[in-house]
């Protein structure tokens, strides 16, 4: 048998193999093959060992004591998906970003975009993943880590089972509580207080934040008994989870908290504590603002005076002012800012002559510090979840200012937004569309709920159709269009047929701009259609 030296083997003792390898290089004469006498055999020796090694290697497996069988997956105990479900699935998962090799969209659903709603939806209704799906459905996981949550709460047990057998997988076992196994009940104080000593990072601020969201007594107690020995990183991601249940008992832990090493955790704690409205760091705050702020009658009309601080003591620093301005910010204002954000809503109406918030947000501000002012009761609003004072410092969708530029920015618009009922919120961003386009609405369309209530989803849908009739390219409108795919109710499908024609071009429209709309629209009325589809296959079967 001939086997030439150069061929690779797969498998088998690399040692061995380079070793013949080195004799057949340097000839038999000066060097003998392992297990050979030096003599006329060894060139045919060499030629036997290099053989049998090759065909050793190429077999595949050295010799070896069988494995271990792994264990048989654990059982999804969840009704099986519906099989027009189960195709939908497989349908999605087959799509990939970047098929259709960039450049125009077509008129074809982008199926990618809507795997994370449909895996949603799969899951609320208590469905089990198709074991055939699995390792499709853990490869698009691993690629997006937005769609892990979704993905891996519909996967179940059985993929657990599957990423401790595949290297590429192991991200669900970091980002699943104990790899699988279940969170210990608040009642089993001894399993309870083992993770907390032994388990890793993950595991113990998924038990703390399970714990919290259940008796969050008890999660404050269990963070108290390791408190002191804990790494400053790692103090503070625990805090974070006393958002959840946040009350006036766990003042005294905060306030503790507050002389903590670790000057992040100290602006965390004193962010809790101003966010109860009773702490007595609030107090101190209020204090502290009051000071800064009066109505001053000189003028013609009451106006707000704004004496910002002239230092930033021990005692604010303590209460978590920071006192060092990021670059380009005065030092003066950056500290009434943070006394301002810190301080109960409560205290402005008694300040300000018993005035409501809105009658407070449109009084005139003396010297500039109209900007300031407002921006920190913005952050006040949204900390404390105040709606009467989101209210106020939205002010009227209709209004100029609301379109930009004003006293309170888009983005801090955005976040007020995030305080009112979603029918609330939906309403006043229709609003804002009626009034000033879709241009600068992206980022408020973003905190609606979806599906979007029929008055915000008619407001989409005609501002686009008004960009359209304006000649302009579809390309400006992209982000709007893609969230429209995605979250305006199936149910307006119908009245988008009018718009799937391609309209007669004004003289001073963008060339071929009518087509690209067509083809929008058409995209957005054949997603909404896969969406009516999708969530009738998730039904389940009647009878």
């Amino acid at each position: 048998m001939k086997t030439p030296l150069n061929s690779t083997p797969t498998t088998g003792s690399a040692t061995l193999w380079e070793e013949l390898v080195t004799t057949a290089l340097l000839g038999t004469a000066r060097r003998t093959p392992p297990g050979c006498a030096p003599g006329p055999d060894a060139p045919l020796a060499l030629l036997d060992a290099a053989a049998e090694g090759t065909v050793r290697r190429r077999a595949g497996l050295r010799p070896a004591r069988a494995a271990h069988r792994p264990e048989p997956a654990p059982e999804d105990a969840r009704p099986p998906l519906p099989p027009a479900a189960a195709r939908r699935l497989a349908m999605l998962l087959a799509d990939r970003p970047g098929a259709s090799g960039g450049g125009r969209r077509g008129t074809a659903p982008d199926l990618m975009e809507l795997l994370p709603q449909w895996l949603s939806a799969a899951h609320a209704h208590g469905y089990a993943a198709p074991p055939e799906s699995l390792p499709a459905l853990l490869d698009a996981a691993r690629g997006r880590t937005d769609l892990r949550p979704a993905a891996l709460a519909f996967a179940g047990p059985r993929a657990l089972w599957l990423a401790r057998l595949n290297p590429d997988w192991r991200f669900a076992l970091r980002a699943t509580p104990g790899g699988g196994n279940a969170l210990p009940r608040p009642e089993e104080t001894d399993r309870v207080h083992q993770l907390w000593r032994e388990g890793l990072f993950a595991e113990r601020v998924a038990l703390l934040c399970a714990l919290r969201a259940r008796d969050p007594a008890a999660a404050r107690e269990l963070l108290e008994t390791t408190w002191a020995t804990e790494r400053a990183e790692d103090r503070l991601m625990f805090l974070d989870s006393l958002r959840t249940g946040l009350t006036s008992r766990d003042e005294p832990f905060l306030e503790q908290a507050l002389a903590d090493r670790s000057r992040n955790v100290r602006a965390t704690a004193a962010e809790l504590l101003s966010a109860l409205p009773e702490s007595a760091l609030a107090a101190r705050m209020a204090a502290r603002a009051e000071a800064c702020v009066a109505l001053d009658h000189t003028h013609s009309t009451p106006t707000i005076g704004v004496e910002a601080p002239h230092e930033c003591d021990a005692a604010m620093e303590r209460d978590g002012v920071m006192s060092k301005p990021p670059a380009g910010r005065g030092e003066r204002s950056w500290w009434f800012g943070q006394l301002v954000e810190a301080a109960p809503l409560g205290v402005w109406p008694r300040r300000l002559g018993g005035r409501t918030p809105r009658e407070i947000v449109a009084l005139p501000v003396a010297d500039g510090w109209q900007g300031e002012l407002h921006a920190a009761w913005c952050r006040a609003a949204v900390r404390q979840r105040d709606a009467a004072w989101a209210r106020a410092l939205l002010g009227e969708p209709t209004a100029p200012e609301a379109g930009g530029p004003g006293a309170v920015s888009l983005a801090e618009r955005a976040k007020l937004l995030g305080t009112l009922a979603a029918g609330e919120r939906a309403e006043w961003v229709a609003g804002f569309i009626a009034t000033h386009g879709l241009s600068e609405a992206f980022q408020l369309l973003g905190v609606c709920a979806v599906p979007w209530a029929p008055p915000l989803g008619r407001a989409v849908v005609d501002a686009l159709n008004i960009a359209r009739d304006a000649g302009s390219y579809p390309w400006s409108f992209s982000g709007v269009m893609g969230l429209a795919e995605r979250c305006l109710d199936p149910s307006e499908a119908s009245r988008l047929d009018g718009l799937l024609a391609v309209p007669d071009e004004p003289e001073d429209a963008s060339p071929g701009a009518g087509g690209y709309w067509a083809e929008a629209f058409q995209r957005l009325v054949t997603t909404l259609r896969l969406r009516a589809a999708m969530t009738e296959e998730l039904r389940p079967p009647t009878g």
